[in-house]
């Protein structure tokens, strides 16, 4: 088994961090049943430190895990399905799923994970997946490289950076786009993503237009059960097994689950079930002591700004400048460095600052 450093751990392929391995577990079309959610939840009280997460890319993180707790890990893992045969096959089923999906978008998206884990593409580690086939794409600003979505034609294929399609005929069709990704050098020293390569000139054959998505989500009632807001994406294991055995879950990259088919939830430590809640507003990476890279503590000083942040604001807290809690603009930006807080307005964590160095208790008065 190989340590990476880096920004894309796996569970076969941890990633060391401040508190120990990160592991990553990628739950087969996105849903976890109430055997695999108390399996997860003692996995990570028993062989990691407790703090389970939800990730951008709508997996669960585990935190705290150690050389000795890790083989045990996975082996309690894979007794219920969650652990992919090998590391190439974890690398490259990289597919995230709409939470809102009906039975043929479960079957599609099982069926594009196993042709991934069958194929041998050499894909970069960030590269993915998103099977958006619900009445209107959801996903449109969640990361992926090749989106399968629905139009008035059909099933729709997008190479991410085109606001172009064409019919999906069958999954092999998504790797065959992928092969062009690669064929096109899309991936020099295994790095690269769709949307680079597109804005460089190179673009896949697509005449249809892609569908318009939907606004973005909130916690609150939805058709399919209920969505709750998790703060800053980490679970409580109790919690995880409390609201399995309510309904089955549908992970989102949105630091949002859905339990399905129920109407309410209990109150619950970590829940955000209110979509007025100002730590909705709130992005921030582990910081110290967590991550060997952060400069400071994030998440306390983000709480403690949380009402400040204007409605539908977004403030994101980040340890250093690689942005990892957030990696996109933000309206507002604090950048830990080891003279205080840069602040950056509607940038990422590593843009120009407006004001630099700046003490946590210089931060109200400046928001």
């Amino acid at each position: 088994m190989s340590m990476v450093r880096g920004w894309c751990p796996g569970a076969l392929r941890p990633m060391e961090s401040g508190d120990g391995w990160v592991v990553r577990i990628r739950p087969r079309g996105g849903r976890l049943d109430a055997a695999q959610a108390q399996a997860i939840a003692d996995a990570a009280e028993a062989h990691g430190n407790g703090i389970i997460e939800l990730t951008g890319r709508a997996n669960l993180q585990l935190r705290g895990v150690t050389p000795a707790t890790h083989a045990p890990l996975i082996a309690a893992l894979r007794a219920h399905d969650l652990i992919d045969a090998d590391i190439a096959a974890e690398t490259r089923r990289n597919v995230m799923v709409t939470p809102f999906a009906d039975a043929e978008t479960d079957a599609l998206a099982a069926a594009l994970e196993a042709a991934l884990a069958r194929s041998r593409l050499t894909l970069p580690a960030k590269f993915g997946f998103a099977v958006d086939t619900g009445p209107a794409p959801v996903l449109t600003s969640d990361p992926a490289d090749i989106r399968i979505e629905r139009g008035p034609q059909g099933l729709l294929l997008r190479a991410d950076g085109m606001t172009r399609a064409t019919l999906l005929h069958d999954v092999r069709d998504a790797l065959d786009l992928a092969q062009w990704f690669l064929d096109q050098g899309g991936a020099p020293e295994g790095r690269g993503r769709m949307a680079a390569l597109v804005a460089d000139g190179p673009r896949p054959a697509a005449t249809l237009p892609a569908p318009a998505p939907l606004a973005p989500f909130h916690p609150g009632l939805v058709p399919q059960g209920v969505l709750t807001g998790i703060e800053f994406g980490q679970i409580p294991p109790d919690a995880l097994r409390r609201l399995a055995r309510l309904g089955p879950l549908r992970l989102t990259p949105w630091r949002m689950l859905l339990v399905q088919g129920v109407r309410t939830l209990p109150a619950m430590a970590g829940l955000i079930p209110d979509a007025r809640d100002p730590r909705l507003r709130l992005r921030a990476c582990p910081g110290m002591p967590a991550c060997p890279r952060a400069l400071a503590q994030t998440r306390p000083v983000a709480l403690g700004l949380a009402e400040l942040v204007p409605q539908d604001a977004v403030l994101h807290v980040s340890g250093c400048a690689k942005g990892c809690g957030w990696p996109r603009a933000a309206d507002i930006t604090l950048t830990a460095t080891p003279e205080g807080f840069d602040l950056i307005r509607h940038g990422r964590a590593a843009d120009p600052a407006a004001l630099r160095g700046l003490h946590p208790d210089q931060l109200p008065k400046v928001l």
